[in-house]
């Protein structure tokens, strides 16, 4: 695992929308905004197709949060995360580039491992890949997998990444796939290969996943609202795994809060950020909409960095 100089501010860019005349253009705009501004890394989202159960999405049993809604219908615009990032790539210069999360067990492990080696080296190393299972069965069932097996399907997927990643000669055997002596170029930029978020709650199979695989752990359902007391548990369920968990990132919320016209209050959000790296956080998301106008997004990111960085030291 590997740690951070310094604590870092996300931003989630909205790649969804029951809009169907939605201007992507904007979208893409906005990803651009966050990089002149300074936010540290931006991350998208990912669906591949829907069924009609959204409300599935709130049965924590199925790898959903209770009380959660999905934000658009079955019939809502999802952009592909890696093609969005693919166009992120192009048009900004430092902002890291992420997943939260990628559904990866449903894509063919290898050419996944080339899309996403591709990516990284286009952008110069800045990819960071966030992994989840998901929570909706159409999807795997649409990819032809078994809902049932999505803990084991991902943890698959990375061992093949990983493989194909690390070793210039790879070979590869598990159950569900096998290979000797394959070459895939190009590698990704850190010998170790894509840095990869394992996103899920404090339990032991997803510790095991970050004791394998993570450099940082997406905290989820509610692991998310006490950052501080699950954050120990991960590490110490890690470090009885046989990992090191002192140099775990780990993402946390900011509170979001505004101005009595709606506005986003810079300070005030901010302001929530501390107590989040106390805890162990590296990472602190921020989540609120942003002006369409570009030009007063950007000043706003600015702000916000400004204050985070003021806040955080």
């Amino acid at each position: 695992m590997t740690s951070v100089q310094k604590p870092q501010i996300s931003f989630q860019l909205k790649t969804f929308t029951d809009d169907p005349g939605h201007d992507w253009c904007t979208t893409l705009a906005l990803g651009a905004a966050m990089d002149a501004a300074g936010i540290d890394r931006v991350v998208v989202s990912d669906h591949v197709v829907f069924g009609e159960n959204p409300d599935a999405y709130a049965d924590p049993r199925l790898g959903g949060i209770a009380g959660g809604r999905q934000p658009t219908g079955p019939d809502g615009q999802w952009l592909d995360p890696l093609i969005v990032l693919t166009a992120l790539a192009a048009t900004t210069t430092r902002i890291r580039l992420g997943t939260a999360v990628l559904l990866a067990a449903l894509r063919r492990p290898a050419v996944l491992a080339k899309e996403l080696a591709t990516l990284d080296v286009l952008s110069g190393g800045r990819l960071d890949l966030g992994v989840g299972v998901g929570w909706q069965r159409e999807e795997y069932e649409a990819a032809g997998l078994a809902f049932e097996r999505r803990g084991r399907l991902l943890d698959h997927t990375l061992e093949v990444c990983q493989t194909l990643w690390t070793q210039q000669r790879s070979t590869y055997t598990s159950p569900e796939l096998s290979f000797e002596n394959i070459h895939q170029m190009p590698k990704p930029v850190a010998p170790g290969g894509v840095p990869i978020w394992v996103s899920g709650t404090v339990n032991d199979a997803v510790a095991r996943r970050l004791t394998r695989f993570g450099s940082g752990w997406i905290p989820w359902g509610p692991a998310m609202r006490d950052p501080a007391g699950a954050i120990a548990a991960m590490k110490e369920r890690i470090a009885r795994l046989g990992g090191d968990p002192t140099g775990l990132q780990v993402l946390g919320h900011a509170t979001t809060a505004k101005h009595p016209d709606g506005s986003l209050d810079t300070e005030a959000t901010a302001a929530s950020a501390p107590a989040l790296v106390a805890a162990g956080v590296t990472d602190v998301r921020v989540t609120c909409s942003l002006p369409k106008d570009v030009g007063r997004a950007t000043d706003l990111l600015r702000e916000l960095v400004e204050a985070f960085r003021a806040a955080t030291g």
